[in-house]
């Protein structure tokens, strides 16, 4: 039996499930001014260092690290963002980034690939949510 909760018609458009399909930096995670001091405080590192061994220059700005496969050097299978309270705002956007606002055709690309997206919702109830907010129910 199907609990009303696990039915696609009664999830909001995003609700994320920790899998960490969206921790994979293909196109950088990048952290802007102020957060990597922010995030160095939260694992007890001074600034300096937390930019030297976790952070590199791509796409002409400051990106946490990835790993040898290309997933975020702080998201841990099974346990999630090791960082999660302290996230960068490119993280915590995700996925109502404006392409996906903005193009119904990336915002389809991005429901086959982050199963956190309702694939019954339409893009317009997905727009909704981007535009009021996460709410309580989405992290």
């Amino acid at each position: 039996m199907k609990h009303h909760e696990d039915d696609e018609r009664y999830r909001p458009p995003f609700s994320c499930r920790m899998c960490g399909q969206c921790c994979y930096g293909e196109g950088g995670i990048t952290v802007e001014d102020g957060e990597f001091e922010r995030i160095a405080s939260f694992l007890g590192m001074e600034p300096e260092a937390f930019r030297a061994s976790c952070c590199e220059m791509r796409y002409r700005g400051l990106s946490i690290r990835c790993d040898e496969e290309g997933k975020c050097i702080f998201f841990e299978p099974g346990r999630g963002c090791r960082i999660h309270p302290v996230k960068p705002r490119r993280c915590a956007q995700w996925p109502f980034y404006p392409a996906l606002l903005n193009d119904r055709a990336a915002w389809a690309e991005a429901m086959d690939a982050c199963p956190g997206i309702n694939q019954s919702c339409s893009h317009e109830a997905f727009i909704s949510q981007g535009i009021k907010g996460r709410g309580p129910e989405v992290d």
